[in-house]
């Protein structure tokens, strides 16, 4: 019964395709096209209305240099917003509860902020390994203990992702488990379950907008430092 549970997780392959490559480049397709029209739609100005205020949210404490990266984080929140609620969906993938995929995301963009830090300001880079007034003889020491939690950072990023809706997934798949269960024995017991069920997706869909928003929001920070 565990394997089962987690049988959710494998990448789906049919005719020896694998599907996650389409579960990747799906939600692109499911973006209104804004048109030229002066007046838009309730959708497309929904849209223009989000993407305008989430950017506007990631890119105030960057410097003008940060908000060339504007287009990049924005996209990438939006993307990981929509991979994670249609993964909230019945008979779907959820791309991002795979490790290796958060980590092709976290890691290049984390070090790619690194590398404009060591090219742009090498001294304040680097000074962030070794804190102002720190005693001589803990130098060593804390040199070794920054570097290590600057190189866990990227790590740190794709781990939270893929836990949080790893967790929440199971989770519905527990609980939902034991409604089918308990209906035929005990119905009341079952529609308080079903209940705490309904809770606990309205849950998932916060959580599946707040990691990604989380993911964006911590790799504008990583940049803050270095720019």
């Amino acid at each position: 019964m565990m394997v089962s549970f987690f049988d959710q997780f494998e990448s789906p392959i049919f005719l020896g395709i694998p599907l996650i490559a389409i579960a990747i480049a799906l939600p692109w397709v499911l973006y209104p096209t804004p048109s030229s029209r002066w007046i838009n739609n309730r959708l497309i100005t929904a849209q223009e209305w989000f993407i305008t205020r989430s950017t506007n949210q990631l890119m105030t404490p960057l410097s003008a240099e940060g908000h060339k990266w504007a287009l990049l984080l924005t996209s990438l929140m939006i993307f990981l917003i929509t991979i994670n609620m249609l993964g909230l969906l019945p008979y779907t993938f959820t791309p991002t509860t795979q490790l290796s995929l958060n980590m092709g995301f976290a890691v290049p963009l984390w070090l790619a902020t690194v590398i404009i830090g060591m090219r742009n300001q090498p001294t304040v880079a680097l000074g962030h390994l070794l804190p102002e007034g720190t005693p001589i003889p803990l130098i060593p020491v804390l040199i070794i203990i920054e570097t290590i939690s600057l190189f866990i950072r990227p790590l740190a990023l794709g781990v939270r992702l893929t836990a949080n809706l790893t967790a929440g997934h199971l989770l519905i798949q527990l609980i939902a488990t034991a409604v089918f269960v308990l209906l035929p024995m005990m119905p009341t017991v079952a529609i308080l379950t079903a209940a705490v069920l309904f809770l606990l997706t309205l849950l998932e869909v916060a959580v599946a907008m707040i990691q990604a928003y989380v993911f964006v929001l911590l790799l504008s920070l990583y940049l803050q430092e270095n720019t």
